[in-house]
């Protein structure tokens, strides 16, 4: 009867655990005079990502304290997501340049925008 009941807990536990990845389809807007202009939808699936339009390739998604977005529209540009703004159907999002001379790229931001969760 004891490990009926473990067996019980642990599917419980397993079912309840939020996920911390991005999944789902996207609109993808862009922050352009203080107004949002939509570019396209992006599909996300667990460590990748790809535009609808099909000439654009697919990137890469890194997890850690900030979720990275690489090899978003050109090479040079990198999109950072606040951890905990994952699990929102409107995502903040910034804008960086690999090749910006800082020290830290990541400490500049470029331009910024918003990924709206499609239902």
């Amino acid at each position: 009867m004891k490990y009926f009941a473990l067996i019980i807990i642990f599917l419980s536990i397993n079912f309840n655990q939020k996920t911390d990845k991005l999944n789902g389809r996207y609109n993808y807007l862009i922050e352009d005079d203080n107004s949002y202009i939509q570019k396209d939808k992006i599909t996300f699936k667990d460590s990748v990502f790809a535009f609808d339009n099909k000439y654009m390739p697919k990137g890469k998604i890194s997890y850690g304290n900030v979720i990275l977005l690489d090899n978003f529209i050109n090479t040079d540009l990198i999109i950072s997501i606040p951890k905990d703004q994952i699990e929102r159907d409107t995502i903040p999002f910034y804008m960086h340049n690999k090749k910006h001379p800082a020290m830290n790229y990541l400490d500049v931001v470029v331009g910024k925008g918003k990924l709206i969760r499609i239902k």
